[in-house]
């Protein structure tokens, strides 16, 4: 259950993502948006399977990096 709540809020970060304007993103380039985009992809199109190792990195790794950049905007 941890894992599928962890896993849906990755892909409400990445729809948020969605919602920002391209003026945003590109005043922010430092932000990996594509990959965010990404990462929500390979979530809702795995079809059942989730490679667990990408949602440990992205939690570990990748979301402590992106509030770092994010925090102070």
């Amino acid at each position: 259950m941890l894992l599928d709540s962890i896993m849906f809020r990755i892909i409400q970060i990445s729809e948020n993502n969605s919602k920002l304007s391209e003026g945003f993103k590109i005043s922010h380039k430092d932000v990996p948006w594509v990959a965010i985009k990404g990462m929500r992809n390979r979530i809702v199109h795995a079809y059942g399977y989730v490679d667990i190792s990408f949602v440990y990195d992205t939690v570990i790794n990748g979301i402590p990096e992106m509030y770092s950049k994010l925090k102070d905007l």
